[in-house]
């Protein structure tokens, strides 16, 4: 992989970091089934944002995925199964790839978030090592593969952010790959979830036959 490399989609890079993650989580399932890899890539935990991806879409990120050496499809079993090459293609070692995993599938975080969130992927042995690859990312000569974001008004610590799908764009201008018609969607599922919520507590808070 170089520099030159096509910036991946969101669905491609939560594919891509679902594959890690599961590789490392469940190994005794990995490589994963197609069923397994939607699953993944559409559950509601560890996910930022909640995505909701046809088979279809997938088979096609993965399609674009092996034809960057990015994943490949295994043989030798009559169910396809999916795996990632993500430390081959781009060289890093599985710290990395952990760090790059948590960042495809959870979006930019500061580095205490990254160790936290990294816990069973890898575990840092503490916040200077997480720091430590992170900048080996972000000074890889002529190919960063991560990036520090300025820090946010009321924030003690800078993000971070993955480069897999391009530099940060300024904001409003969308990103290679976004969907503004799904991200709509998503928003608008969320806050439909988020009143559920509040009207589920109302009803907690109402005192008894009011």
């Amino acid at each position: 992989m170089t520099a030159l490399r096509p910036p991946l989609t969101l669905l491609e890079t939560r594919v891509l970091g679902t594959l890690v993650e599961k590789q490392r989580t469940v190994p005794d399932t990995y490589p994963l089934s197609l069923n397994a890899l939607a699953a993944g890539c559409n559950q509601k935990t560890s996910r930022n944002p909640v995505l909701d991806a046809g088979e279809g879409e997938i088979l096609e990120a993965m399609e674009n995925l092996k034809g960057a050496g990015l994943a490949a499809e295994t043989s030798g079993s009559r169910v396809a199964r999916f795996e990632h090459r993500l430390e081959k293609a781009l060289g890093v070692p599985t710290q990395a790839s952990a760090l790059l995993a948590v960042l495809m599938l959870r979006g930019p975080q500061t580095a205490g978030e990254l160790r936290l969130n990294c816990e069973r992927l890898h575990r840092f042995a503490d916040i200077s090592a997480t720091e430590g690859f992170l900048e080996e990312l972000a000074t890889r000569p002529g190919d960063p593969l991560v990036i520090e974001l300025p820090r946010l008004p009321g924030s003690r610590e800078n993000r971070w952010m993955h480069l897999l799908s391009g530099e940060p764009a300024p904001a409003g201008e969308p990103r290679p790959g976004d969907t503004p018609g799904r991200e709509i969607d998503e928003l608008k599922a969320r806050v439909t979830a988020l009143e559920a919520e509040v009207a589920a507590l109302r009803r907690c808070l109402q005192p008894a036959g009011g």
